[in-house]
């Protein structure tokens, strides 16, 4: 699927743009880019392949429309595993594309990934469903996670025409099917609207939230629920969070939008939230950091401290074992 959507790419652009060479020491990532360039094993492999290779499909870019140099709308991967390589320049296609337009080839030329993060669809869907709406008049719609519709969302009304033929010959173009941004662009990505309105409320949630929603140590529909939270009570939540360690259920979010909406919702309401004990869920055993980290290196991190705990705990049950057989 990766190398047929790169390939419409190149499709697209061979017929009016001619290959060049640019030097990476010119090329600039995109403005609010959404999607991580890792080094991660798989830059290693694309970087090996391009060794072996060379770059296949060339990089697209426009004129750097804030400075000197070109600002790439694909190939931010590309372009950091030649660097890997030592290479000074890389083949592109430059292309003149107004800043809607670059928006939507940037974000249509990463979707393909398969390995997308919850956040950068969600970044990259709201990027993308901003410059259609640049494309004509705003109206409202509304959408929601649970409950109430509580945000609005402006879009943009277009029509889809109709082509048909008179008796003559004369081809006549009619109005046709009304549609929205919203479905526009559930159409070209293949979500429902519903859905695309869910990741674009991820965009709301701090990054230490939206982070752990990335790590899937909480569920996408549990980060939709906490975005309707305000940045502090978001930032209040995340410290509850980290010092209970503890996570909403998707009920216990749910809750939590409710008391933010009725302008209820503190950090006391959140302890009280998060200490109920949920379905399931295993009797764990809490102790004050304050009252144990003076026994720790400095440099000790959470982690190591509680691995250290479990060894130490671990001794103590086998020396009691042995006293026990004795």
């Amino acid at each position: 699927m990766e190398t047929e959507m790169r390939q419409n790419v190149i499709c697209t652009v061979m017929g009016v743009e001619q290959i060049q060479e640019v030097k990476i020491s010119e090329l600039n990532a995109f403005r609010g880019h959404p999607f991580a360039v890792e080094h991660d094993r798989a830059l290693a492999e694309l970087s090996q392949s391009i060794e072996e290779n060379g770059v296949l499909v060339p990089l697209i870019l426009r004129k750097n429309p804030y400075g000197n140099g070109y600002e790439i709308i694909s190939g931010h991967r590309r372009m950091e595993a030649c660097k890997l390589l030592g290479k000074k320049s890389v083949p592109a296609f430059v292309l003149e594309l107004d800043d809607t337009e670059a928006v939507i080839t940037m974000v249509d030329s990463n979707l393909y990934r398969e390995d997308i993060k919850p956040s950068e669809k969600a970044f990259a869907y709201k990027m993308k469903l901003d410059a259609i709406k640049q494309q004509g008049k705003r109206t409202d719609l509304t959408s929601c996670q649970v409950g109430k519709k509580f945000d609005v969302n402006p879009t943009v009304k277009w029509f889809k025409p109709t082509c048909d033929c008179e008796e003559k010959g004369k081809l006549v173009i009619t109005e046709g099917e009304k549609i929205d941004s919203n479905q526009q662009l559930a159409r070209q990505v293949g979500e429902s609207k519903r859905q695309i309105a869910r990741y674009i409320r991820l965009t709301y949630l701090i990054p230490k939230i939206l982070c752990m929603v990335d790590e899937q140590k909480i569920s996408f529909t549990v980060g939709v629920e906490l975005s309707y939270l305000s940045e502090e009570e978001q930032y209040e939540l995340y410290a509850v969070m980290d010092l209970e360690q503890a996570t909403p259920s998707l009920s216990q979010a749910n809750r939590l939008k409710i008391k933010s909406q009725q302008g209820k919702l503190d950090m006391d309401l959140i302890y009280e939230i998060l200490g109920e004990r949920k379905p399931n869920q295993k009797e764990q055993l809490r102790i004050s950091v304050d009252n144990i980290k003076k026994y720790f290196p400095a440099d000790y991190t959470p982690r190591q401290q509680v691995e250290l705990i479990e060894r130490l705990v671990k001794e103590w049950h086998d020396k009691q074992q042995i006293e026990k057989n004795r």
